[in-house]
């Protein structure tokens, strides 16, 4: 038997992988200037800042789910192709706008909504596109290498906004960002990606059928629930763990230096699912990500800081290991024609977590102290992630047949 081809010897993967590589270096280099860039425009006001970043989420996470759809319903390439255009001009205009010298705040906000009702429609077509690009045996390391790439993409973002910032303008980055938007079109637009056509239904129909294949699958939906909660205690540790740093550990470059452990962190672990091939491999996930319980309680009780940076290094590489390793198990496990409606109810589930934490840590913080809100998202994310272990799905997913519930009765074929 001959051994798997690498992912990157695929013609099509190979053009892939470097159309996604740049526009995620695109989009780690825009935050940093789109913060600095709305404060240098307002005087300060976060306020500003918080509508401009709420215009981007709340269409995206109103419109994931349609995403899903159409990423199903239609070729994705050309799905994930018009929206990489749609973002292209969005961070195009942004640019225009900051470079012009007189930026104004609607103006931004309204391209923001633009990018975020693009983003919900290219965030499912992932998953899709990695699935209709590499063939079993090399998944996975197709999925490691997407992941490798974005989260050095993260690592090195920041310092490229600052080096455009403060020599060319913040306008800059976000003309460097509709680059690699184009460019990733371009890319998409000379490869093929395999398709299951489904038959055309109404939007209703297309949605329950989406969430029917999620709640059939009892590891799935229960990973979600478990990956959820994580995100949410995230969201509690970034809005806690500057404040912390600051007051008890010695200042604000600990909450620096965990940073970039967590992001050395989930580029090693991208690299370790490239290699590792579990029996379990969402188990092994699921229980890796309670590991994040570690720094949260760490901070909860101010630990001397290298202590407490290293945990948060092999949390986040726990991080870095589950997620191509689920994407691989997702992508083979889910039928290819309802794949992009399934990653869009992950997707929503996971966003949606992460306001609920940034909302509540603050509140409970100023109720009871910093510790409780962070001892509890501990225990929240412990309990969720471990207690997966116990649903049989989950201990099968590997292993043999995963049951799954009977079928959905049949829908009509009406059209939209």
């Amino acid at each position: 038997m001959n051994p798997p081809t690498h992912p990157l010897r695929l013609h099509a993967f190979r053009l892939l992988f470097l159309g996604r590589t740049l526009s995620a270096l695109g989009d780690a280099v825009v935050p940093a200037a789109l913060a600095i860039a709305i404060t240098r425009a307002t005087d300060g006001s976060a306020t500003a800042l918080a509508v401009v970043l709420g215009c981007s989420v709340v269409p995206k996470l109103l419109l994931l789910p349609l995403g899903g759809v159409l990423g199903d319903r239609f070729d994705v390439r050309k799905v994930a192709l018009v929206t990489d255009l749609l973002r292209c001009g969005a961070q195009l205009f942004v640019g225009a706008e900051l470079i012009g010298g007189d930026p104004r705040l609607p103006h931004i906000a309204l391209a923001e909504v633009v990018g975020g009702i693009a983003s919900a429609f290219a965030m499912p077509t992932a998953s899709p596109l990695v699935a209709g690009t590499t063939e079993g045996p090399e998944r996975q390391k197709a999925n490691s290498l997407m992941a490798a790439a974005r989260n050095a993409a993260s690592f090195g973002g920041p310092g490229v906004a600052g080096l455009l910032v403060f020599t060319a303008g913040p306008g800059w980055a976000f003309v460097l960002d509709a680059a690699t938007f184009a460019a990733s079109a371009a890319l998409l637009a000379a490869i093929r990606v395999r398709r299951t056509p489904i038959p055309r239904r109404s939007l209703r129909a297309d949605l329950v059928e989406g969430w029917s294949e999620v709640r059939s699958r009892d590891w799935y939906w229960t990973s979600l629930i478990a990956h959820a909660t994580w995100n949410g205690a995230a969201a509690v540790l970034a809005t806690l763990g500057p404040i912390v740093a600051r007051d008890r550990l010695g200042g604000e470059d600990v909450w620096i230096y965990l940073l970039q452990s967590g992001t050395a962190g989930l580029v090693a672990g991208s690299l370790l699912a490239s290699r590792a091939q579990p029996r379990r491999p969402v188990l092994v996930a699921n229980v890796g990500l309670a590991t994040y319980a570690l720094p949260l309680v760490l901070l909860a009780v101010a630990a001397p800081a290298p202590l407490l940076i290293a945990s948060y290094g092999i949390a986040l590489g726990a991080l870095g290991f589950l997620n191509p390793v689920w994407e691989t198990t997702v992508q083979d496990a889910v039928p290819a024609g309802v794949l992009a409606r399934v990653t869009s109810y992950d997707w929503l589930l996971s966003l949606a977590a992460m306001p609920v934490g940034y909302a509540a840590a603050p509140l409970a913080a100023d109720a009871w102290g910093t510790a409780t809100p962070l001892a509890v998202a501990a225990a929240l994310v412990a309990a969720a992630c471990l207690g997966t272990a116990l649903v049989p799905g989950v201990r099968r997913v590997g292993v043999g047949p995963v049951a799954t519930a009977p079928p959905p009765a049949p829908v009509s074929a009406e059209r939209v």
